[in-house]
């Protein structure tokens, strides 16, 4: 298949996709809103239809449902370009935001305001602090595996896995510090949830998420050139610390912006980009706006499962992304390990 009507074919399945699942997501739920009233809605509020719902389902909609949805979308579609830059910047498919410390610094930013019962921003008081933790935690890890100017990919990785282990035992101490309701609060937390979504957060949220997806296009012919090999990129006139410096900085802004809210989604920073590189190759000027959507719309469809599975539960959005995304990167895994002997 002709890749440039393969890359059209993709954007065009995952933007369609997005769509879709948006409209049926904002209509499902306790009470139902047939997807025809949602769309006449939205119709509505763009100007183009003068059809209304009665005010309890324009309520559910646009006070609910509809800043759920945004803010999943921009959620997915943060992890899957910071996914896409991590792997890039490492040149390894297995590389993710937590690699960095993101989650858990901001599991203990969001843990210690749980526990002391700071209020001093009122709601926002735990995602900020949850932002604050994310985006310390990675600079330190950044800070910590210099060394004479230079960072290096495996002292980097080894310390993230480093201040990650640290993180966690501090969320321990917190936990067992805590009381019940603050120890159950940490938990779901912990455990991923987009139920308390409003458009003040997806308005704090937005402008840090479109600035990180221009800065990361911008990097993109550069991340293609140190696909080469760091010193092939050198001489091509890359400043790889300037580059690696700049990633990170993007991803602990964007990630750490996101998950405050939403709280900790593993995988779909690790699959999307890794499976959407493999439907069309590895040039970041298309897998970084592809894995936005792709994101986006594992994220939503997540999110949408989490809250139809069951009657009157919202599942833990974290656990269902840890269960499909689980045993699909073990697929990864043997698929690659069949074909060209694995990663290593």
């Amino acid at each position: 298949m002709n890749r440039g009507f393969r890359v059209t074919a993709v954007f065009a399945v995952l933007i369609a996709g997005v769509v879709a699942i948006s409209l049926v997501s904002a209509g499902s739920g306790q009470y139902g809103i047939p997807l025809s009233q949602v769309f006449d809605s939205v119709l509505h509020r763009l100007g183009l239809s003068e059809t209304r719902l009665d005010p309890f389902a324009e309520g559910a909609l646009w006070q609910v449902r509809f800043p759920r949805v945004v803010m999943t979308l921009l959620v997915g579609g943060v992890l899957g370009v910071c996914g896409a830059l991590m792997q890039g910047v490492f040149g390894n498919p297995l590389a993710e935001p937590a690699v960095v410390g993101v989650s858990s610094g901001a599991a203990v930013g969001a843990s210690l305001s749980i526990v002391a019962g700071w209020t001093f921003f009122g709601a926002f008081t735990t995602p900020a602090l949850g932002f604050a933790g994310g985006l310390v935690t990675t600079l330190l890890v950044y800070a910590l595996s210099r060394s004479r100017g230079r960072s290096e990919v495996v002292t980097l990785i080894l310390t993230g896995v480093a201040v990650n282990a640290v993180a966690m035992a501090i969320i321990s101490f917190l936990m067992f510090a805590a009381d019940q309701a603050a120890r159950e609060q940490i938990v779901f937390w912990q455990l991923g949830s987009l139920a308390g979504s409003r458009w003040p957060y997806v308005v704090t949220v937005l402008p840090l998420v479109a600035v990180g997806v221009v800065v990361s296009l911008v990097l993109a012919r550069k991340l293609d050139l140190l696909a080469l090999g760091e010193r092939q990129a050198r001489h091509l006139g890359v400043d790889v610390e300037k580059l690696r410096l700049g990633a990170v900085v993007v991803v602990a802004l964007m990630a750490a912006a996101a998950v405050s809210y939403s709280g900790i989604i593993g995988f779909v920073g690790l699959i999307v980009p890794h499976g959407l590189r493999m439907l069309l190759g590895p040039g970041h000027r298309v897998l970084i706006p592809a894995s936005l959507f792709g994101g986006a719309l594992l994220l939503a469809a997540a999110d949408l499962g989490a809250r139809t599975l069951f009657t009157y539960a919202d599942l833990p959005i974290g656990m269902l992304t840890a269960l499909v995304g689980g045993p699909f990167f073990f697929w990864l895994l043997l698929r690659t390990r069949r074909r060209s002997g694995g990663w290593a």
